[in-house]
């Protein structure tokens, strides 16, 4: 009479032998490595990083509360002008006539100041205005005349400057702003900078709109895929339009806030900030989300400053050259990082089509 083995359930059944409260747990520890793993939270490990090693090369220059202060307080307008060219990105598009918008808006309020008797809120509220048409002419150009967005932007930062450069007379202008203005740009509340509130209030207004409201869903789904995003009912030219004038008032809302920092005014002033902006949203989009996200471009943002301005404190004559070649470097990092899931998929696809072949 021969043996009748038995069949292992679980084998049988494929089910998990561990218990239940052990798969929970080792279910937890994947979901928190995955949080933490460096391709999410780079710029963290690489702000982290620089305290450290700057810490510790020169603690007493640069763990202090001036060098934070100064890092931050300068950040801000920086800061803005990313969040400006983050919306049309979010979207698909590019705009790159942001850094000569808010020269337009901080013209603007330097030259009413000096030539009308209104109150500063308003010269800021017009100057606002004129960045959101700037934007809609922006938007006309990609939307209704079909201009690559690249392109389009790059010849209205061009037309800008020229208008700047007419309003200015080519000189540096020095505005008449009230004490009350300048010191919002200047003071502090509860230990930050006045203006870092205004940085904080606008990402969370951004960060809402994006993450939690349909307005979010249509640019990331215009941003994905146009002409699905069209199909599926989504008005995409009204959003790309939209986003444009979003990114022309964001940038005014810059060159506000830089007045209230300083009154001095000359047309090279906003095209400066660009590169640094543009850095920022590319290293940021490779954080949290792995897309363009607020909270990631803020990151990359501070994290890069601190480097730099470790290394101007560290060494001499770094005050001159760190910035471009850590701005350069991180760009060149994040796009290629960012480019890695398309290229594997172009691959695949053409290693599909030699196969069917």
């Amino acid at each position: 009479m021969g043996h009748t083995q038995q069949a292992d359930p679980v084998a049988t059944t494929g089910a998990d032998p561990r218990p239940p409260d052990q798969h929970r747990r080792t279910a937890r520890r994947t979901s928190i490595a995955r949080m933490l793993a460096p391709r999410r939270l780079s710029a963290i490990y690489l702000l982290a990083f620089f305290l450290v090693l700057f810490g510790f090369l020169s603690p007493d220059t640069f763990l202090t509360e001036v060098t934070f202060s100064l890092i931050i307080r300068s950040g801000v307008v920086t800061c803005i002008l990313a969040l400006a060219f983050l919306v049309p990105l979010t979207a698909g598009v590019y705009d790159l006539s942001i850094g000569s918008v808010m020269a337009v808006s901080l013209g603007l309020v330097i030259y009413l100041s000096l030539h009308t008797g209104l109150p500063t809120p308003v010269t800021a509220l017009i100057a606002v205005a004129a960045a959101g048409l700037c934007g809609a002419v922006s938007g006309f150009i990609v939307v209704k005349l079909h201009v690559d967005s690249f392109i389009a932007t790059l010849g209205v930062s061009q037309v800008l400057a020229g208008a700047v450069l007419l309003m200015s007379n080519n000189t540096q202008l020095i505005g008449q702003l009230p004490d009350y203005w300048s010191g919002l740009g200047t003071g502090e509340l509860l230990g930050l900078p006045r203006v870092v509130y205004l940085l904080l209030i606008l990402a969370l207004v951004l960060w809402y709109l994006l993450e939690f409201t349909a307005i979010g869903r249509y640019l990331l789904a215009t941003g994905g895929n146009r002409e699905a995003a069209r199909l599926a009912g989504v008005a995409t030219e009204r959003v790309l339009w939209s986003v444009f004038v979003a990114s022309g008032v964001i940038a005014g809302c810059a060159g506000v806030v830089f007045s209230m920092q300083s009154s001095v005014f000359s047309a090279s002033i906003g095209p400066g900030y660009l590169f640094p902006a543009i850095a920022a949203v590319f290293l940021g989009a490779s954080q949290l989300s792995q897309r363009p996200n607020v909270w990631g471009t803020l990151i990359a943002y501070f994290a890069l400053a601190f480097g730099i301005q470790g290394l101007a404190l560290s060494t001499a004559s770094a005050s001159v050259w760190s910035q471009p070649i850590f701005q350069g470097v991180s760009l060149i990092v994040a796009v290629a990082v960012a480019s890695r899931p398309v290229v594997r998929k172009l691959r695949e696809a053409k290693l599909d089509e030699v196969q069917a072949a």
